[in-house]
Parts: C-alpha cells; sequence; structure tokens
C-alpha cells in the first residue's frame, strides 16, 4: 500500500520537483519504505511506497517496455500472477514481480478492459505520453482513496488531500454541502468532500484527463438480484468463494496478520487466515476498560484455538482523548463518533509488532444484512401493514440488547421508529439514522444556514440513486445505501484506510471481493436475514470452521466511548481552548450559545443520549479539522534524500535520466 501524488499542466509546464517532493512528504506515512518521481513535461507523477510484493524491486514510478506508460498507485492487485501469465503468454516483458507493472501492460493490452478484469483495491494514476493523456482510477467499493482538484486548466491529485495543500496551489476552504453531507450521513458521498473545490473520485469509475478537460466514467455498478429460492449448492458455492478470497488476499512477501475483534466476520478470516499463511499468524485486536464495550474474552478464546500470536491494545477514555487530534488530522474530515480512535491505536499496535498487512472483516455486514438496520426495515414495515397493531411494535424492543434497558423499549421507542420517514420514500430503511445524525445540525450559525440556503443532503441522495433502486427489494435498497453513505465514506475511508495508514499498515478486506459480493446479492433475502437472524446463509457456513459459540454468536456493534473521553477527571487540554465562545465564533459552524448548553450537560454527566453524544464529536472534531488544514499556507513537509526512482522527461519529449537504486527495506514510518 502506498500513496500518490501528481500534477498536470492543460497549458504545458513542467511542474517544479520541489512541489511533488512537498506532495510526497505529507504521503511518507503511507509508504515509508521509498519513493519516487517522475517529472514530465507537462504531468508529474509522486509516489510513496510501502513495500509488501517484490520489496527489491516493485519501486514505482513504473514504466512498460518502451516508456509510453508511467504509472503510480496505490493498493493491491490479487490476481496479478494471473494476469501476468496472460500478459506475458500475448508477448509482453515484465522486469519486476510486483502487481503494479500488470498495470501498464495490461492497459497497453486491453485499455479500459483492464479494470474489470482486476480483482483488488487501487487507486492509480496512469499517464499515456505519447496520447498525452492521464488516466485516474478506483476500485470498485472505493477502498482506497483518490483525490482531485482542477484549478485554471491545472489537475491535481492524490491519496489524501493533505498533499494536494502540501502543493501550495490549492487552498483549503468548508464546503458547506459537503460538511452537511457528513452531519446527516456521517461522512460526505464521492464525488463531493468537505472541502471547497477538492472532490474525491467515484468507486467504480475512471476519468480521462487531457487538454485541461476531466471526463469520468463508471466502469463498475452495485446491482442486487435476488433469486426467489436458494440453491442446494449455496452454501458450498460460498465456502469457495470464501476461501478463494482470502487466499488471494494472503498474497504477500511479508507476514499477513489479522485484527480480530471477536465477532463472525473478524473470526472467519482470522481462521481461513491461519490455514493459509506460511507464517504464525498474528492477530490484534482492541480491548475496552468499560466492561460493556469490551469483547476480550472472545477474542482470546479463538486466538488460543487459532494459536495465534495475540496482542492487544487496552483503551479508555483518556487514550482516545490523547490521540483524537491526530485522528481527525489523518482522517481528513470531522467526525461524528469517537470509533476510529482505538483503530488509530490498533494500527499503531500492530505496526510496532511488525506486521504491515492486516484482514479486516469489513463489508460482512453490507452483504449478508448483519446490521440492526435491516432488521429495523423489516420491523418497521411489518408494522405500517397493521398500523394499528398493540404487539407488533413491540418487536423492536428485541432490538439493540446490548444498550440495556434503559430508554432502548416501550411506546416511545416504538414510535421514533414508526415515525421516521414515509413508507415510500426510497430512503426509508435510513430515516431513523439521518434523522438522529441531522440533530447536529440545530448547533449551526446562522451564516451556515444561510450558506446552505435550499440544499437538502437527503434530497441530493434521492436524485443520484440508480433508476433500478425501485425495482429493488426493502433490503437490497437498504444495503445499497449503506454501501453508498456508511461504507465508503466512513468505514472503509475514515475507520479504515486512515487509521491503518497513519501507521503505515495496510488493511484488507475479504469480504469485499467483487465476485463474493455478486454472489450475496444474488441470493434470496431470507438467505442473508431469516426472520430476525443476521447473516444466515454466512452463519451456516462459518458452522464447518468456527465453533458453535463464535458461529452463531448475536453480533455486538463495534462502539467507543464519546463524551466520556473528553469530559472527566482528565479533561485535554484542547477541549476548553477549542469549544471556547471565542474559538467557536471564529471558527463560524457552531453557533457558541447553543455549544455552550450542551458542554454544560457534558461536563455535569447528563449528555448520555445519541443525539448529544453524536454533536458533540460533530462539534469538537469540527473545530479540530478547521484548526488544522484552514491554516494558509498549509505547512508541508519536503521529501528529504534521494528517490528510488527518478524518471525524466525531457523538453523533446524523450524519457532520460532514468534513476533506479534498491529499494532499502525495513525504514521505519514517519
Amino acid at each position: 500500500m502506498c500513496g500518490i501524488a501528481g500534477v498536470c499542466r492543460a497549458r504545458g509546464g513542467r511542474t517544479p520537483r520541489s512541489t511533488l517532493l512537498r506532495m510526497a512528504g505529507a504521503l511518507q506515512h503511507r509508504g515509508p519504505d521509498g519513493y519516487g518521481i517522475f517529472d514530465g513535461r507537462s504531468v508529474g507523477l509522486a509516489h510513496t511506497r510501502l513495500a509488501i510484493i517484490d520489496p527489491t524491486g516493485g519501486a514505482q514510478p513504473i514504466t512498460n517496455e518502451d516508456g509510453s506508460l508511467v504509472v503510480a498507485y496505490n493498493g493491491e492487485i490479487y490476481n496479478h500472477v494471473e494476469l501476468r501469465r496472460q500478459l506475458e503468454m500475448a508477448g509482453h516483458r515484465f522486469s519486476t514481480r510486483c502487481d503494479t507493472e500488470v498495470l501498464v501492460h495490461g492497459w497497453e493490452e486491453w485499455g479500459e478492459g483492464l479494470l474489470e478484469r482486476l480483482n483488488g483495491q487501487f487507486a492509480f494514476a496512469l499517464y499515456d505520453r505519447g496520447a498525452e493523456e492521464l488516466v485516474l482510477a478506483r476500485d470498485r467499493f472505493g477502498i482506497r482513496p483518490l483525490f482531485f482538484a482542477e484549478l485554471d486548466g491545472r489537475l491535481y491529485f492524490a491519496s489524501e488531500i493533505k498533499a494536494l495543500l502540501a502543493s501550495g496551489e490549492v487552498s483549503a476552504a468548508p464546503d458547506w454541502e459537503g460538511l452537511d453531507e457528513v452531519f446527516t450521513f456521517w461522512a460526505a458521498r464521492a464525488p463531493r468532500t468537505p472541502f471547497h473545490g477538492i472532490r474525491q473520485l467515484e468507486p467504480g469509475t475512471l476519468a480521462r484527463w487531457r487538454n485541461g478537460a476531466l471526463r469520468v466514467r463508471r466502469y463498475y455498478r452495485i446491482d442486487f438480484h435476488p433469486g426467489d429460492r436458494e440453491d442446494s449448492s449455496s452454501v458450498d458455492a460460498l465456502d469457495h468463494l470464501m476461501r478463494t478470497s482470502v487466499g488471494l488476499r494472503m498474497r504477500a512477501d511479508v507476514p499477513v496478520g489479522g485484527y480480530l475483534s471477536g465477532g463472525l466476520d473478524s473470526s472467519i478470516s482470522s481462521s481461513l487466515a491461519a490455514d493459509e499463511s506460511p507464517f504464525a499468524l498474528q492477530t490484534f485486536a482492541v480491548t475496552f476498560k468499560d466492561p460493556q464495550l469490551d469483547e476480550s474474552a472472545f477474542q482470546t478464546s479463538l486466538a488460543t484455538k487459532l494459536g495465534s500470536m495475540h496482542r492487544v491494545v487496552r483503551i479508555g477514555n483518556d487514550e482516545i482523548g490523547g490521540v483524537f487530534p491526530a485522528v481527525v488530522r489523518h482522517a481528513e474530515t470531522p467526525l461524528v463518533r469517537t470509533a476510529p480512535a482505538p483503530l488509530f491505536l490498533l494500527s499503531r499496535l500492530t505496526r510496532d509488532s511488525g506486521i504491515k498487512v492486516v484482514l479486516t472483516g469489513e463489508g460482512a455486514d453490507e452483504l449478508f444484512f448483519g446490521y440492526d438496520l435491516f432488521k429495523e426495515t423489516r420491523i418497521r414495515r411489518f408494522c405500517l401493514r397493521q398500523p394499528h397493531s398493540a404487539w407488533r411494535p413491540r418487536l423492536f424492543d428485541r432490538l439493540y440488547p446490548y444498550l440495556g434497558a434503559g430508554g432502548t423499549s416501550g411506546a416511545f421507542w416504538q414510535q421514533a421508529f414508526l415515525r421516521a420517514g414515509d413508507a415510500d420514500d426510497p430512503l426509508f430503511s435510513h430515516m431513523p439514522r439521518f434523522l438522529l445524525t441531522s440533530w447536529i445540525k440545530e448547533f449551526y450559525t446562522g451564516d451556515v444556514r444561510d450558506a446552505l440556503g435550499s440544499y437538502d443532503a437527503m434530497d441530493v441522495l434521492r436524485d443520484d440513486l440508480p433508476a433500478e433502486f425501485g425495482a429493488w427489494t426493502d433490503l437490497g435498497r437498504a444495503a445499497y445505501l449503506e454501501m453508498n453513505t456508511l461504507l465508503a465514506g466512513y468505514l472503509l475511508s475514515s475507520q479504515g484506510d486512515r487509521m491503518a495508514m497513519a501507521h503505515s499498515v495496510e488493511g484488507r478486506f475479504p469480504f469485499l471481493d467483487h465476485e463474493l459480493f455478486e454472489f450475496a446479492a444474488s441470493l434470496p433475502d431470507g438467505s442473508k436475514l431469516r426472520t430476525l437472524r443476521e447473516k444466515d446463509i454466512l452463519r451456516r457456513w462459518a458452522s464447518r470452521i468456527l465453533p458453535t459459540e463464535f458461529s452463531a454468536r448475536p453480533k455486538q456493534p463495534y462502539r467507543a466511548p464519546d463524551v466520556p473521553a473528553f469530559f472527566g477527571a482528565h479533561t485535554p487540554d484542547y477541549v476548553p481552548e477549542l469549544l471556547s465562545p471565542t474559538s467557536l465564533a471564529r471558527t463560524g459552524v457552531f453557533d457558541p450559545q447553543r455549544v455552550s448548553a450542551l458542554i454544560r450537560r457534558c461536563e455535569t454527566g447528563r449528555a448520555t443520549g445519541f443525539r448529544e453524544n453524536q454533536a458533540l464529536v460533530a462539534i469538537l472534531s469540527t473545530q479540530l479539522w478547521h484548526a488544522e488544514f484552514m491554516a494558509d499556507p498549509y505547512p508541508a513537509v519536503t521529501h528529504q534524500g534521494p528517490p528510488d526512482v527518478l524518471l525524466r522527461e525531457d523538453d523533446a519529449g524523450m524519457l532520460v535520466n532514468v534513476h533506479v537504486s534498491p529499494l532499502q527495506t525495513g525504514a521505519s514510518a514517519t
């Protein structure tokens, strides 16, 4: 896993190498093992490398045989071995063993058809020197990030926004509509970001830049086409797909570890990894000092059964409060929960233990209807068919048993679900969550309300839904919305890529293999949610490889302390400073008087509900985000030392001054 960045200039003009070095410097945490530069007449590329496949020979940027194509790439192509074999049979000559080189030869052979052949997680920039065209592409589900900005005929792109700002040519300002999406969906939906003028390439799309124009095309669409009945061979098919997916994601020239939460999904991936790994498996977990959040008993039990070398980081309120500024800096967005903070600490433990690749369980809940949201949707529909029934709403009391009895039962709790949105609303499944999160907007200043005008994030989402959305089942629509809002924008970004890569750790996601997704999408809804039993077919298959206490264990969602991390015996110094009326007024997003009332409730321990916890985290993280990124100019660090690769295109268009030095492995993260 790596970091990429670059600049294209429509009217020509070489990008100063110092600019590329600053952009690379902002991405050193993504690639501490080396860096490279392509210094072209109108296109400049920078790459920082985390060496996983072909550590000594895979430095980037990489070209094809004649140097006409140059690529800088972040990700893993898991089926690179098979693609390489096809390309060699077609006459292509490879100079490395790394998966990156498949991209230049594959583009040469298949053009855009390469993308549908790739099984992996990726974001890449490929420059066709002859056509003077740059291609940007992102994987199907948005596992790896790619941001860009267009200014006066110039295109800037990078794996992280901080690299765009480090160029010194892209400035930061809030995008009010992007922020409004964060406070509705937990994240801005691609292509929007919280930064004005900075966009992200949507999952499953590619963009072609030529003569100052950027054209974006979708090459992969999420679709749900469930069958009428489950085939008798479906469990065996799932077995094959899961084992194949994990086997592909174990391909590496370094040991691959696993995150082991104690839940079903990570237990599956770790169990299969233990069978596949040529090394003794190492597993890593977060444990919480709060017993209501802690799953350490399940983690330890499975680690013992797998024989893995298991390490944990034990987390309390102080640890979360202490790292939260760094968490926001890496996330590059305001947050509504502190949940990324423990994962930030987990990746630090992982890297300190000498592991830089881990399998994780993300994606399983979207594929196999694991979230309580799917049960909510089914119960809400069931209740609305007989709106005067007294007993049907009591089914809501069976949801969220892990929250305890307080406030999670009774008529008020039940009616909160039933009144959350119209039954005909295409966003029906998600309206309880969207409305709950949107309470944050009650704290907006008048200026922000004026700037937003009539903008409604939910209306924009409704307008963006695919044409076939209405033909899907209730649960298929719910799964699409979950993948389009929470998965790509938050789980795979704020909690995923950013927290892992903050410490140079690559996460791999077996459940987000596109062939596995397409299989799951073709199953009847009842195979995934049988009455109120989530992940039914996954559990039936998992009983083959896991003890019953894991394959049948009810889901306990991952949670972390919110308000208690910032108010208590050890309030971090930055909290009162950033939440002061003066600081809030200077930032201008949230009304100081309204925030003061919330702070008083936090200080006295009365802010215990979801709404107040989300609002406090949203306000504090926005203050941190604004303080970090709105400085002008953005503080940048220039990458030091000689590059591993330096490719230079001279004024006549010849590729000259090619320098490749042996990669120095074992470098520590910076």
